[in-house]
């Protein structure tokens, strides 16, 4: 049984270049502190993990459905508010507080599909835009309840040490992405909700006509897009310590398309490459605030007119090839497949 583990380990991961560098990526990063646990670098990764997940939840959503989606930050910051009025109000603790909220989340994403069975195309993506705006007004009509313009504040903090902050954040990035990437895996074996996602964005007429479900399978989409986007925001307000109108804020749904778009969209991990590149960076050119948006700019715009398809795609088309024959992938310097034998030129 093991031998069979390791060596089906060692074809589906150790021989394809792509995700032997994700396994690398998420060992060396529980293996970090090890290097530094200095606060203010710990807490920089805390939120890339957190808006990992966010992101990703985007491409999820809006990447393999073709549901393009401008209102992401509902999602988020209504889990953070609900998250913040059950720990400040009655008192339940993050382990609770959080789950709930992505409930809810799930509960706003049913909300904002409804326009999606009869709206396609940029028509979807204005009237998804309406929908955190919405929320704003409520949150602002009663701030003796939400706070106002200042929120909820004082919550209850994820742990008791950035440390154990870092390896929550970064256990449940990790689970979350691999979760929503098995989801969206159009080769697995196990889940086919893949490869029906890819047909609806494709030709959701054609997927209709062939027997699928598109209602069906969009409010899904919407249902798990929106539950990971609620965690991602149940554990910025716990660990801030705060859930205020910024996590509602359209430049936060923007901010997930660029970091999605950076990466590589319809991938999953170009989201995460996106997050882990552009994050850390506009932190630290915080030191040159007169430049910080510029070239910010100036990077996003050179990678997509040299790698329009994204960095992490770019990447992955030049170090793996995929057998004409029987779809394989292999790494770069191959001649032939490593189990058809096929010629790879």
């Amino acid at each position: 049984m093991l031998r069979r583990l390791f060596k089906d380990f060692q074809g589906d991961v150790l021989a394809i270049p792509g995700r032997l560098i994700a396994l690398v990526f998420f060992l060396l990063l529980f293996l970090f502190p090890l290097i530094t646990q200095e606060p203010y670098t710990l807490r920089i990764l805390i939120l890339a993990n957190i808006y990992v997940i966010f992101a990703v939840s985007w491409d999820f959503l809006s990447g393999y459905t073709g549901q393009v989606n401008f209102g992401h930050a509902l999602f988020f910051g209504v889990a953070a508010y609900t998250a913040a009025i059950l720990n400040k109000y009655i008192g339940l603790q993050p382990w609770a507080t959080i789950p709930i909220g992505a409930i809810v989340a799930v509960g706003a994403g049913m909300l904002m599909c409804l326009p999606a069975l009869r709206l396609r195309g940029p028509y979807l993506s204005l009237v998804t835009l309406a929908f955190p705006l919405i929320v704003l007004g409520v949150i602002k009509a009663f701030p003796d309840f939400t706070g106002g313009e200042h929120g909820i504040t004082g919550l209850a903090r994820l742990s008791d040490s950035r440390l154990t902050d870092y390896y929550i954040s970064a256990v449940v990035m990790t689970l979350s992405v691999f979760i929503m990437w098995k989801l969206t895996d159009a080769k697995s074996a196990l889940v086919r909700t893949g490869i029906i996602l890819h047909a609806i964005r494709e030709d959701e007429i054609a997927a209709r006509a062939s027997g699928i479900n598109t209602i069906r399978y969009k409010m899904l989409a919407f249902a798990i897009g929106g539950f990971f986007a609620g965690i991602a925001g149940g554990l910025l307000a716990h660990f801030m310590r705060i859930a205020g109108p910024s996590t509602l804020d359209l430049m936060l749904s923007f901010q997930a398309i660029i970091w999605t778009v950076f990466g590589g969209i319809v991938s999953i991990y170009g989201a995460v490459v996106g997050v882990y590149i552009l994050y850390p960076l506009m932190e630290f050119l915080r030191v040159i605030p007169e430049l910080r948006i510029l070239i910010f700019s100036a990077i996003v715009i050179v990678i997509l007119l040299f790698m329009p398809e994204g960095i992490a795609v770019w990447i992955r088309d030049k170090i793996e090839r995929e057998c004409p024959r029987c779809k394989l992938t292999n790494v770069w310097w191959r001649r032939t497949c490593r189990a058809c034998g096929a010629s790879l030129y």
